[in-house]
């Protein structure tokens, strides 16, 4: 088949021929179009849904709960979204891409609709949006006909499995060990994961209090992407579930589920083609960067969505509402509207006339996907948007960038870089802008300004552009003692460079042909990925949060490798199984080069420096191996292909052998029942009665009242003091003068490489041994001073550092008591 296009206004022309299989015949006139039936796509969707309700109701989320969560979130957010969606997204898409933009939709509105709501004392006015949408669709006439979906395609059965199984994989894969470490019982859910209170006591503040702060020390702003918490607070205040089941179980399922979704959709798009389905899910769930050593390390970063999906809601709340933004940009790059161009197929491609960089890019016809169901009988075209021309596209690309903006600081500057490589790049071939992409740009950057200078004050939270600095932690987090010399940091630098390069193989299969290489949509994600990349490497981050701009880059970053990997590999024409097999022998290559070395981090006292690079030398060396005898066994190009394939695979897989590598370890230091939960210290640090003192402060004081707490330290972690605490605040839902402060702006802005993270200094001595003193020692004066001063009304105390006998109890009355804890209520002044 050959398709002749020329570009208009070029004055020249670029013919390219497609080799694809012969075409199924046309369907004769008047005959019936043969349809799929309609209920196909919902067997798939169901056996999703049941994985993750099954998964959560094993680790005790209440029946009731899941109900009442489902019902709001499909009522109050999915439809009125979808609805929207509908009204002003003229693209083509499935019903399930639908929904999950109708999703993102609908979850930007309810955030933003919150806010007004929170602020005016009336949360669950938050209702008010859906029921305006409702109202609207069902009483003007030109929308009535949105509340028939606009879905123009047909996804073919077995990638409706595909994306059913990867949730459910997903859902299995993160969940099941997030919820065995952060039960909803007390004491286990004191000893889950640490960050976990950190996103309980911010959904808490989010609940009772616009604008919000930092309830953990009042004093200071919360300069910080909260806009997950409020969408917490908005579905506690409408559904009544607890927000720790909220967060600890339901909220981030959904998410998980339409990000998928929707990355399979960006996918499709950037291919023309289902195929690629499979690869691409595989990839954004398993990515990461190879670690060769027998324990788990942060040090290379510590995987992708299948480890920050629950312990960063803020990620994956951003991650998806990015997803949909994607989206909405590439058709805007590429100019879809009506109809959905597909990219050139990733088959072996030619030119009859040579295209220079000068020259137009080549504009290729919509060529159908051989797998893309056909539509439904009777249903013709698109329906049209009620708001002419791309408006309504860039009204919903609006929402999103500022949803975005609030959701998760790390995506906008991506989102910048990929917009500004496209105008570059553009400007270079048809020697003039590209509006969309200038228009988009525009809009990020104003996003970008405002959320730097207003939503986050204008704080770098700890992040310094000092590669130096990060390379020499990381290497003494690998070597331990050994290799104190200047140069054996740089090493580790190279290691990190090693280990992201693995992913970025497949690439090597677009540069083959500058056309895939300089279209829009390939320029916009690599650009993307170049930039969280060179971020990762760059900044410097005490707890290694610049890895989240990699995290957000993965997923796009595996879409074009995996689009460049199968152009490589049917140029080359490599059979399927051949391919299969080149990334099983890798994996299982680095698996026994891992065990063969054993080698863990940090290393022990008495192992030279230079273990620590000899599993990825013996890799690089297998690697070399391998193309000399393969091109000499099938030729250079099909070399190249099954290398490429293999290097990715083990690129786009470490999250599942990385796992399999350090299990047995964990598994003979603590036994399999114990992998995954906290280690018997801080279990059994955790007081008894907490839970029930704090639930009961909760139900007998006001939001605005302040409480004042002993409790700083994390538990289990007081010699140093880890000021890491925040349970107070999360589990009362009420501001403390002064709980835990490791996480504060201020002690953010004051780090800096070389110093201890974990054990910070508070700014206030004064204010915090005047609070000890009030509870600790019960002097008059100084529980005089919390109440007059500082506006203290209750104390929530833990008398295990009291000690027995507390003199509080003969100055102030205890209101209740549960096993270590008790709660008392100060007098008001005469």
């Amino acid at each position: 088949m050959d398709n002749t296009p020329s570009s208009p206004g070029s004055g020249s022309r670029s013919e390219i021929v497609l080799d694809t299989a012969p075409a199924k015949p046309a369907v004769p006139p008047g005959a019936a179009r043969p349809g799929p039936r309609p209920s196909r796509g919902w067997p798939p969707a169901l056996c999703g849904l049941a994985v993750a309700v099954a998964v959560a109701a094993w680790f005790g989320t209440p029946a009731r709960d899941m109900a009442l969560f489902g019902a709001y979130l499909a009522l109050a957010v999915a439809l009125p979204g979808t609805l929207v969606v509908r009204a002003l997204y003229r693209g083509r898409r499935t019903a399930a891409e639908e929904v999950a933009l109708g999703l993102a939709a609908g979850y930007a509105l309810e955030v933003l609709a919150y806010v007004p709501a929170r602020a005016l004392g009336a949360p669950r006015l938050v209702l008010a949006w859906p029921v305006v949408t409702y109202l609207t669709f069902l009483l003007v006439p030109a929308l009535r006909r949105f509340w028939r979906s606009g879905a123009r395609v047909r996804a073919p059965l077995w990638a409706s499995w595909t994306l059913a199984a990867s949730f459910a994989g997903l859902t299995v894969w993160s969940g099941v060990p997030f919820f065995r470490n952060n039960a909803l019982g007390w004491p286990a859910m004191g000893a889950g994961d640490y960050d976990e209170p950190f996103h309980l006591a911010l959904t808490a503040e989010l609940r009772h209090h616009m604008p919000p702060r930092l309830p953990i020390v009042p004093d200071e702003p919360l300069l910080y992407h909260w806009f997950t918490y409020a969408h917490v607070a908005a579905s506690s205040w409408v559904t009544g579930v607890e927000p720790a089941v909220l967060v600890l179980r339901l909220t981030v399922l959904p998410m998980l589920a339409a990000f998928l979704v929707l990355i399979a959709m960006t996918a499709r798009r950037v291919a023309g083609s289902w195929r690629i389905t499979g690869p691409v899910l595989a990839g954004t769930v398993f990515v990461g960067t190879p670690n060769l050593y027998l324990s788990s390390t942060m040090v290379f970063g510590w995987g992708g969505v299948q480890s920050t999906a629950w312990r960063s809601p803020t990620q994956t709340f951003g991650a998806l509402l990015f997803a949909a933004l994607a989206v909405l940009v590439l058709d805007a790059l590429t100019r879809r509207s009506v109809a959905e161009p597909q990219a050139p197929p990733s088959g072996p491609v030619r030119t009859r006339a040579p295209l220079m960089w000068g020259q137009a890019w080549p504009r290729v016809r919509s060529i159908p996907d051989r797998a893309e169901a056909p539509l439904r009988p009777g249903h013709t075209g698109p329906q049209a948007s009620p708001i002419r021309g791309m408006a309504g596209h860039w009204a919903l690309a609006a929402l999103l960038t500022v949803a975005v903006m609030g959701a998760k600081a790390v995506y906008l500057p991506l989102l910048l870089a990929g917009l500004v490589a496209v105008v570059a790049v553009e400007t270079v071939l048809r020697r003039r802008p590209l509006w969309p992409a200038l228009v988009a740009a525009a809009m990020t950057l104003a996003c970008l300004a405002y959320a730097q200078l207003v939503l986050f004050g204008n704080a770098r939270q700890g992040i310094l552009l000092a590669p130096v600095a990060a390379m020499r932690q990381r290497w003494q987090e690998l070597a331990g003692q050994s290799g104190a010399g200047p140069l054996w940091p740089l090493g580790a630098g190279a290691l990190l460079v090693l280990c992201l390069a693995f992913a970025w193989c497949g690439v090597a299969g677009l540069l083959a042909d500058r056309r895939l290489f300089a279209r829009r949509p390939v320029v916009f994600l690599l650009a993307m990925a170049a930039a969280g990349h060179a971020a990762t490497v760059l900044f410097h981050h005490p707890g290694y949060s610049q890895f989240f701009f990699l995290f957000a880059v993965y997923p796009y970053l595996v879409i074009v490798t995996v689009y460049g990997a199968r152009v490589l590999l049917r140029r080359a024409r490599v059979p399927t199984r051949a391919t299969a097999g080149a990334v099983a022998a890798a994996v299982l290559a680095v698996c026994v080069a891992a065990v063969a070395w054993h080698v863990t981090v940090p290393l022990p006292p008495g192992r030279p420096a230079v273990t620590v690079f000899l599993p990825y030398l013996s890799v690089l060396a297998g690697l070399a191996l391998a193309a000399v005898a393969l091109a000499a066994a099938l030729g250079r190009l099909r070399a190249a292909a099954l290398l490429a394939a293999a290097a990715t695979g083990v690129g786009l897989l470490a999250c599942g052998y990385g796992l399999l590598l350090w299990l047995p370890a964990k598994i003979a230091a603590k036994g399999l029942g114990k992998v995954g939960h906290a280690v018997a210290g801080e279990s059994a640090a955790v007081p008894e009665g907490a839970l029930a003192a704090a639930r009961w402060l909760r139900d007998h004081s006001a939001p605005g009242d302040l409480v004042a707490t002993n409790s700083h330290c994390h538990w289990g972690r007081r010699d140093p003091c880890d000021a890491g605490q925040f349970w107070a605040a999360a589990l009362t839902e009420r501001r403390v003068l002064v709980e835990g402060w490791r996480y504060t702006t201020r002690v953010n802005d004051r780090w800096r490489p070389g110093q201890d993270y974990r054990y910070p200094s508070f700014w206030d001595p004064g204010l915090l041994r005047l609070n000890d003193a009030a509870i600790n020692t019960a002097d008059p004066a100084s529980l005089g001073a919390l109440r007059d001063r500082h506006h203290v009304r209750w104390l929530l105390v833990d008398r295990r550092l009291t000690g027995p006998g507390s003199p509080l109890d003969a100055v102030v009355a205890p209101r209740f008591r549960s096993g270590d804890y008790a709660v008392y209520r100060l007098p008001d002044r005469a």
